[in-house]
Formats: C-alpha cells, sequence, structure tokens
C-alpha cells in the first residue's frame, strides 16, 4: 500500500537535494566570475603599470622596463607572466618568469585601448588566462601602438573555485539535514489532522463511538460530514431491516401456529395424512421463519457491531435462564470464564452463539455442562461441553445444516447449530463441533485477540 507520508518524505528528500545542488552550483558560478573579475583587474593594473614605464631609446628600440612589483614575474614558470610586442620595431619582450618560451599570442589586428581577454595554452602546456591591450607610446617618429600582454595560470582560477566549493559543503550538508528535519516536522504537524480522523474512525470500528466527533481541520471537516452522513443511513437502513425481517417473521408465526393447529384437529378426525403433510409443511417454514429472524438479529460484520460482549455475565444470565428449565434445573453447571472479560462480538450476536450452544446441551446432558473460556496464544477459546450421547463421527459435518434435527424426539428446530456457524462465519471464528473422550459432545471455539 502506497504511503502519503512516505511521498512526501520522498519528495522533500528530492526536492531539497535538487534546491541544494542547484544553489550550491550557482554560488560556486558566483564565486567563480568574482574571482575571476578580481584577477582580471590585476591583470588590468599589471598592464597600465607597465604601459607606464615603457621607453625607446634614440634610434627607435623598445627598451625592457623594470618589471611590476611582484616576484612571480621574476621566478621561471611561476604562473604569472608579462609580454610586450612592438610590430613596428620587430622586437618582443618578456618577463623572466617565460624564461625561453613565448606567449603564442592570436595574430589578429586590435584597436588602441581595447581589452581583450582569453584562455590560451601557456608554459608547460598549461592553460593561462591572457589580458592584451594595445596602448600609443611615444617613440622618436611619434607615437607607436604597442601590445601589451599579462598572464597568470588559469588553475590558480580553478582551483579556487574547487577551494570554495569545499569550503561551504559541510554549510550545505547541515542546510540539507535543517531543511529535511523541518520538512518531516512539518509533515508530521501537517499530518495530524489525518491521525486524528484515523482514530475516530477505529473507535467507530470498535464500537467506542458511533459518529465522528470533530472537529477537524477544514480541508477535513467535509469528508468527516460526509462520513457521519453514512454511517446514520446504513444505522437507519440496518434497523429499518432487521425490524421489517422481524415484523414479517412474527406476523408468519401466528398463521404458521393455525395451520398446525388445523392439522391436530384433522388427525383427531382421523385424516392422519393430510394432517402430517400439513404439520410437516408446518414446522419446515416455522423453522425457515426462525432461522431468517435469527440471521435479520445477526451484525453483517464486526465492524457493525454495537458493542463489545462481557463474556461472563451474558453467560450467566443464559445459565440463569436455563436453569428454571425442567432440563436445566437438574443439571450441575460448571462455569470457568474470567470476570473482566470482553470479546470482539456484538452482545446480542454473542448471546445467540453461547444460548444455542447451551440449549444444545441442556437437552442432551444426563448430569453436567461444562462451559469454559480460556486465553490461548491465538486468542481466546470457547469450549462447552457436555456429558450426554454425543454425535456419531459421520454425522457431525450435518450438523451446521439448517434445520438439521439428529433425534426428532427432542423439541426444537434444529437451527441451533447452524445458527452458530453462521454468527462464526461473520466473525470469522473457527469451530469445530466433536465428541469428549470421556463421553458427551465438544463445542469449541477459537476468537480472535481483542
Amino acid at each position: 500500500m502506497t504511503s502519503i507520508r512516505r511521498r512526501f518524505v520522498l519528495i522533500a528528500l528530492l526536492t531539497v537535494t535538487l534546491s541544494l545542488v542547484a544553489a550550491s552550483a550557482v554560488l560556486i558560478h558566483i564565486f567563480g566570475d568574482s574571482y575571476s573579475r578580481r584577477v582580471q583587474d590585476e591583470l588590468s593594473g599589471h598592464i597600465t603599470r607597465l604601459a607606464a614605464v615603457l621607453q625607446f631609446n634614440a634610434d627607435g628600440k623598445l627598451l625592457m622596463p623594470p618589471s611590476p612589483a611582484d616576484n612571480r614575474f621574476l621566478t621561471p614558470y611561476s604562473g604569472l607572466y608579462w609580454q610586450i610586442g612592438d610590430p613596428a620595431g620587430k622586437s618582443q619582450l618578456r618577463s623572466p618568469s617565460l624564461f625561453d618560451e613565448a606567449l603564442p599570442l592570436p595574430d589578429d589586428a586590435q584597436s588602441p585601448g581595447t581589452i581583450h581577454t582569453y584562455r590560451l595554452e601557456g608554459p608547460e602546456q598549461r592553460d593561462v588566462m591572457v589580458q592584451e591591450r594595445v596602448v600609443l607610446v611615444a617613440a622618436p617618429e611619434g607615437k607607436r601602438p604597442v601590445r601589451i600582454a599579462v598572464a597568470i595560470d588559469a588553475a590558480e582560477i580553478d582551483a579556487a573555485r574547487w577551494t570554495f566549493a569545499l569550503a561551504i559543503l559541510p554549510y550545505v550538508v547541515a542546510l540539507a539535514l535543517f531543511l529535511i528535519v523541518m520538512s518531516l516536522a512539518q509533515l508530521a504537524f501537517g499530518l495530524k489532522p489525518f491521525r486524528q480522523l484515523s482514530a475516530d474512525l477505529n473507535l467507530i470500528q470498535n464500537r467506542l463511538a458511533d459518529r465522528l466527533p470533530g472537529p477537524y481541520a477544514k480541508e477535513l471537516q467535509g469528508l468527516a460530514d460526509q462520513l457521519n452522513h453514512l454511517l446514520e443511513m446504513q444505522s437507519a437502513a440496518i434497523d429499518k431491516a432487521r425490524g421489517r425481517a422481524s415484523d414479517l417473521a412474527h406476523g408468519l408465526k401466528t398463521p404458521l401456529t393455525i395451520l398446525s393447529n388445523n392439522a391436530f384437529t384433522l388427525r383427531e378426525r382421523g385424516e392422519a395424512k393430510i394432517a402430517a403433510e400439513l404439520d410437516w409443511l408446518a414446522r419446515t417454514m416455522l423453522a425457515h421463519v426462525n432461522h431468517e429472524l435469527a440471521r435479520a438479529r445477526i451484525a453483517q460484520s464486526p465492524e457493525q457491531r454495537r458493542d463489545d460482549a462481557h463474556a461472563s455475565k451474558i453467560t450467566l444470565d443464559i445459565i440463569r435462564t436455563l436453569k428454571r428449565t425442567g432440563a436445566g434445573e437438574t443439571l450441575a453447571w460448571d462455569f470457568d470464564i474470567p470476570d473482566t472479560l470482553t470479546l470482539p462480538v456484538d452482545p446480542h450476536d454473542f448471546r445467540e452463539l453461547v444460548g444455542n450452544l447451551l440449549e444444545n446441551a441442556t437437552k442432551w446432558a444426563h448430569t453436567s455442562i461444562w462451559i469454559k473460556i480460556a486465553g490461548s496464544g491465538n486468542g481466546w477459546r470457547l469450549v462447552v461441553e457436555d456429558d450426554g450421547p454425543g454425535v456419531p463421527e459421520d454425522k457431525l459435518a450435518d450438523l451446521t445444516r439448517r434445520g438439521m434435527r439428529l433425534d426428532t424426539l427432542k423439541p426444537g428446530s434444529g437451527l441451533g447449530l447452524a445458527i452458530v456457524s453462521e454468527i462464526a462465519t461473520v466473525y470469522g471464528l473457527k469451530v469445530k463441533f466433536g465428541n469428549r473422550a470421556d463421553g458427551g459432545f465438544r463445542a469449541d471455539i477459537l476468537f480472535p485477540p481483542n
């Protein structure tokens, strides 16, 4: 199942990562440009200082100027170089740092005063950033254009950029962690209304509430109102359906009772065959009505139960009622159920389930009935036993068939254990019918944990 929280976390991680990567790239680019401009300003200053000290001798030959006050111009291959070209005098001067090499400046026409900046391969096959300007210098014959170029090792600029990137990396990581933590906190706070709604729905599922109490966030309040409306409609529809089923069943009972009485009258008049047929029809229809009436009272799902069943109280009420019957008052009842135990079954359905099991046991027991509920690794186990004749092994599978009676001499409709099976199906209970080792019948039902 896809998690909204997981989606938000993934989106937060992705957006924070992309945002910080993009921001870091922009910052590194801005720093690189700033550093490059500073270097270019430095180169421009060197050109200006060189241009200020250029001189020609009487023969019009360009004289070697003093180097600017930077020792790198004096150290071979130091990474800082100058080169002056005099096209008219066909001479070239170079800084000591160039040693025996020259800058391969492009042979292109340039107007005086214009600054040109470019990269090219310098000494020792290392890239250099070059700034070049053509200046007019006073010569014996008049002003003469001189080409002045100053170069610096480009690796210095690239290294500065990488140094800056490594310097800001810990801060970027710290900022990323901070933003992710804040995103998670925002997510936790933002999903809080959903957790409240989920908790309130669990209360309804566990029959601790019959509607969503609220109030909720504005975006969820409409959904909560619709859910409450659906819950009310569902409850009303269930109550109406149960009421109509009950009315129909009770409405049919009276005519069926009259039909049974008429069968008795016919039997007294000697119409035994017709009487037997009418009596069989009446009993069959009455059993069907009783079965449908019992089914109408069963919750259609565990979530529709009215409340949880107090096992001890309900069972004791049933036992007290059965003890007042002719068969129940002579029996010994062995009862072992925890006083505070509640089971996730509608109280009415639990009463139907236990009541049918105990009524069946009362019919067949000779002297004793045992009822016990004990915890097990998989939940709670209900066991009802009697010391009656038991059931033939080949007939055990027929016990849950509707209207199936293994002995017609005993009163009843044959619906009891079938109703037990239907209730167990609704709640997902495991049912097992069998015989006791010492003789008698045993019903074993496993309830899930609370």
